[in-house]
């Protein structure tokens, strides 16, 4: 069985929310050679991808994104030692969590795996979390970054409260802050005050890194 056919039955395996065989999936393609990092991308993201157009279509509803998530969290089991041994030396580290009053977490979990393989300290808050917590926390962790999500538009305001709270507190010139979700734009970054807005996990991951390298960023579509 080639890499492609391996890939494409975990993305399946999550678009038909088979959380009884995701795991072993998992051990088949790790066992096949398939890194952590491609099954992330090319198995997870985008059997969640495929979610989420339901989701919009009707055809799931709140039921199977909550599923959809626990079959992402019970692969990540098998996956998480090996992202472990695949990640390079540590280059920064991020908080991240999901804002108050919104409970989605699939984007952010994937995000921080990502972020932990390719060599970031991830501080992970959680979900519904916060200003207070996050300020909370870049004043413990010291991080580079503050990277924080929402899949609600009723939501998404909390993302200016959280960095309100960071300038309030002297802290948000001490930090790079990018915000990610469904309903999250360049300009609505910009409005609040975010330095960048997040298209999906791989954008993120790159902006990130290009920040630690100390690259100019120019976020364009």
């Amino acid at each position: 069985m080639g890499w492609e056919e391996i890939l494409e039955r975990i993305k399946r395996a999550v678009i038909s929310l088979d959380i009884e065989n995701i795991q072993r999936l998992c051990m088949e393609a790790i066992e096949a050679g398939v890194s952590a990092y491609d099954i992330i991308m090319e198995g997870f993201s985008k059997g969640l991808e495929v979610v989420g157009e339901k989701y919009e279509r009707e055809e799931y509803y709140l039921a199977e994104l909550v599923v959809a998530s626990e079959v992402v969290k019970e692969g990540m089991k098998i996956l998480e030692p090996h992202l472990k041994s695949e990640r390079a030396e540590r280059i920064g580290k991020v908080v991240i969590g999901t804002v108050r009053g919104d409970l989605h977490d699939i984007g952010k979990n994937i995000v921080a795996a990502l972020l932990r393989a390719v060599g970031f300290e991830v501080i992970d808050l959680g979900v519904d979390v916060p200003p207070k917590k996050f300020v909370e926390a870049v004043e413990k962790h010291k991080p580079d970054i503050v990277a924080m999500s929402a899949l609600l538009t009723t939501t998404m305001n909390e993302m200016e409260n959280v960095i309100k709270a960071l300038r309030e507190a002297g802290l948000r010139n001490r930090v790079k802050v990018i915000i990610g979700g469904a309903p999250i734009t360049k300009e609505f970054a910009e409005k609040i005050g975010a330095d960048a807005a997040a298209e999906d996990a791989i954008d993120g991951i790159n902006i990130c890194k290009s920040w630690i390298s100390g690259e100019l960023i120019k976020h364009e579509k």
